[in-house]
């Protein structure tokens, strides 16, 4: 399990550790299992809804990935929430030219939580320029606790202010023979 470390100028309240494992599956399957220690009655799950696509999740605690080619400006980014609610967007450059990604499947979501820890996982499939490649992928995560405080988790952070969608957050390299 790869640790998430959270932003310094943002640190938690009741959350001790957010892990995250991933791996890709057969073809362009992938598999996301955050793992959060904290107190169930401690975390804000947002606005319970379908397990349908809806923007703004970040707003509130949302799971993230960011899937990128090396060397390539183009990026995606997946969205899951505790609600079961996602999102999927497709970037030409830098928070540039942002889209819905059409998907052909919307991912399937489970969540486990006891009164020490909160999981969720998330399969999706990626997009057939993904398959068989190497990728450059950042593990992210909003976590908001019922106080209010919300912390930003990820494998590395730039400089400034919490930026997931900056390259040096992509720290995780998966596809084309590499694992985590």
């Amino acid at each position: 399990m790869l640790r998430l470390i959270a932003h310094p100028d943002l640190p938690p309240r009741s959350v001790e550790y957010v892990g995250v494992t991933a791996s890709l599956e057969s073809g362009s399957a992938f598999w996301i299992r955050y793992y959060v220690e904290i107190p169930e009655y401690e975390l804000e799950f947002g606005h319970p809804g379908s397990p349908v696509r809806t923007d703004g999740l970040w707003q509130s605690t949302c799971f993230e990935a960011f899937v990128a080619i090396p060397g390539q400006d183009k990026y995606f980014e997946f969205n899951f929430a505790p609600s079961s609610q996602w999102a999927a967007y497709s970037f030409d450059n830098y928070r540039s030219a942002m889209a819905d990604l059409e998907t052909v499947h919307a991912p399937e979501i489970s969540l486990d939580a006891s009164t020490s820890h909160f999981a969720l996982e998330a399969s999706l499939i990626l997009p057939d320029e993904l398959a068989g490649v190497e990728m450059e992928i950042a593990l992210t995560a909003v976590i908001e606790e019922v106080s209010g405080a919300k912390s930003y988790w990820s494998l590395k952070h730039p400089p400034g202010r919490p930026d997931f969608h900056h390259r040096d957050c992509f720290a995780l390299r998966l596809g084309a023979g590499k694992a985590p």
